[in-house]
């Protein structure tokens, strides 16, 4: 809002020092980054409080986690702190974001879509006393239509497009050493993603499909349209059930969320993104905006979700931000590298399915007996487990058990360390 009340008054003639700062991305960064953690601390403090005289919003689901790693005192910690997050992201992005942008336009509908789903969840789970919650079919049904509406807003809007360089043959080599190769850009809409290693660094998804022509065109888009329903479908899962410690999931979303703001920045600027030979994509800085918002408002929460938490996020704050990541994943064409930025994500919801599958082939293979691969999953609880079951076949003795706060620095590093790949991939091809 004072992105463009400070341009209204440019409009009107109005000019006072500082004034065109607004029209620095960066300047607009920090400051929705200040606003939004500042909120998430003063709004934070008072919804703690709030809910700490409510015994009907305690995380009831926490309570089994916590008597097995020998923190009772976690059954008395409020859930829904996913609305400090969601509100302080919208605070900083209503404040200094261009409110017109269709990316961020976007972000802003998954948030709240998410977060209204994630929020209604928590609500059946502490509220109504029902530990189930939503029903897995129904909260997967709302995921894949998040996917398939921003889907299809990729492909049909005219405000979504890649801008491709266009080399000219018939310049000379005076002009092309004096202004560049490039005579001219176009405009288009493409199916090209970033793929790391590779010279060119881009991926069409038309390759993959078998048709050519009117046919070939409708099947790519169908094709990307698919895989970004699974991209925003795993990424929220995946924070999802990286919420398990205090401040693992807060802290790792925190790390992409710096990762996929200076991917934005790199990807809506022209210079820079020619530097690096990577997709400029118009309109895209924005989202650099609502990522620093979305870092601020996280780390105003980790003052209160640190060990030992006042209060947890819940499917409110972790559908949310998995919703955020995925999709701002997709719009910057960054999506097949979460593999390696969401690490962490991955190997968590890699080990639920590597869990869950193992165990029901041992049982089926050996007569009702207990298999697993882990002592418990998500593979947070692995390293935190006090003793392995009797099921368990991979090793005679238990490692020792670590500390909640040691698995959840030890976590963080890893998460570091794998945004820092990220970004080299930029320049390894």
């Amino acid at each position: 809002m004072l992105y463009h009340l400070f341009n209204y008054l440019a409009s009107r003639g109005v000019d006072f020092p500082g004034m065109n700062l607004m029209h620095y991305l960066s300047f607009r960064a920090i400051l929705a980054s200040i606003f939004a953690v500042t909120f998430a601390l003063i709004f934070g403090n008072w919804f703690v409080k709030k809910l700490r005289g409510r015994k009907d919003v305690l995380e009831g689901e926490r309570e089994e986690d916590a008597q097995t790693a020998g923190q009772n005192q976690k059954k008395n910690t409020p859930g829904f702190g996913g609305v400090i997050i969601i509100l302080g992201i919208l605070f900083g992005v209503l404040m200094f974001a261009d409110l017109t942008n269709i990316y961020i336009l976007l972000l802003i509908f998954s948030l709240l879509w998410c977060g209204a789903l994630g929020f209604a969840d928590d609500y059946i789970k502490a509220i109504k006393k029902n530990k189930k919650g939503i029903p897995g079919k129904v909260k997967l049904l709302c995921q894949i239509i998040l996917g398939f509406v921003i889907g299809l807003t990729v492909w049909m809007s005219p405000n979504i497009v890649v801008r491709e360089k266009v080399e000219d043959p018939t310049r000379t080599e005076e002009e092309i050493v004096t202004s560049g190769r490039y005579a001219k850009e176009d405009v288009v809409k493409s199916t090209k993603t970033t793929i790391p290693f590779v010279k060119t660094h881009e991926f069409d998804y038309k390759w993959l499909s078998p048709f050519k022509g009117a046919m070939g065109w409708y099947t790519k888009w169908a094709i990307y349209v698919l895989v970004i329903i699974f991209i925003i479908t795993a990424c929220s899962n995946g924070v999802n059930l990286t919420d398990g410690l205090d401040g693992l999931a807060s802290g790792t979303s925190a790390i992409v969320g710096v990762v996929i703001g200076i991917l934005a920045w790199l990807s809506g600027n022209l210079i820079d993104s020619e530097y690096l030979n990577i997709m400029y994509l118009p309109g895209t800085g924005e989202i650099a905006v609502f990522m620093a918002a979305m870092v601020g408002a996280l780390l105003g929460f980790l003052w209160y979700n640190s060990y030992p938490a006042a209060i947890f996020m819940g499917d409110t704050g972790s559908l949310a931000l998995g919703g955020v990541i995925g999709v701002s994943a997709v719009l910057l064409r960054k999506e097949l590298l979460l593999p390696l930025l969401c690490g962490i994500f991955f190997m968590e919801s890699l080990s639920v399915i590597l869990q869950t599958t193992f165990f029901k082939i041992y049982k089926r293979r050996h007569g009702g007996a207990e298999g697993r691969i882990w002592s418990r999953t998500p593979l947070h609880h692995h390293f935190q487990a006090n003793k392995i079951p009797g099921g368990y076949i991979r090793h005679p003795k238990p490692n020792p058990p670590h500390h909640e706060a040691k698995v959840t620095l030890r976590f963080w590093i890893v998460g570091i360390l794998l945004a820092v790949s990220t970004l080299a991939l930029l320049k390894l091809r």
